[in-house]
């Protein structure tokens, strides 16, 4: 069974081409969102991915009416590869039924794997070059080791209190106890 999925980013666009579409596709159902594909919980998509079956078709007018990236649109192919549901999309003409459209969604894959490659690599690197120059990562110290060491002088004092401590140096009573440590 073809199934259609369609979608529009905003609420004034109109459904109406890619219904049409579907519908010479041979889709007896049709789901539909109107919203942006960035949203990860689009209840159209949903509510086919709950349908649909193994072997039914998952038909779109184009691919990116289904993923919001190439690594989303990835994921929900592979999804409906595990369950044994086929994809369809009208405008590139892919088919997974088809021996030359699970070519193209390999294809997709091992795209999308060496993009994730890449941009881990180029993260490595200037996290390495970052610390060459002497730069550390993460979230920069609230307290300075002069500001530790007055916070120390100030509880050894037993006549200010905590809290007034805290207020002075600007910083919770668990932080001022971990640098104080």
């Amino acid at each position: 069974m073809n199934i259609g999925y369609a979608r529009v980013s905003t609420q004034d666009q109109n459904l109406d081409l890619q219904n049409d579409a579907l519908k010479a596709a041979g889709c007896e159902n049709i789901y539909t969102d109107k919203m942006s594909g960035a949203k990860t919980k689009r209840p159209g998509l949903e509510e086919i991915l709950g349908f649909i079956r193994k072997g039914d078709t998952l038909v779109v007018w184009k691919l990116d009416r289904l993923g919001r990236s190439l690594k989303h649109l990835i994921q929900v192919m592979q999804l409906l590869d595990e369950r044994g549901i086929y994809f369809k999309s009208v405008q590139e003409s892919l088919d997974t039924s088809t021996p030359g459209g699970k070519l193209i969604f390999h294809v997709f894959g091992a795209l999308a794997e060496f993009e994730r490659d890449i941009i881990r690599e180029r993260t490595l690197a200037g996290l390495a070059a970052a610390r060459a120059r002497g730069r550390k990562g993460g979230r920069p110290r609230k307290l300075s080791k002069k500001q530790v060491e007055m916070a120390k002088k100030l509880m050894n004092d037993r006549t200010i209190p905590i809290d007034e401590i805290c207020k002075t140096m600007g910083v919770s009573k668990a932080t001022l106890y971990r640098f104080a440590k």
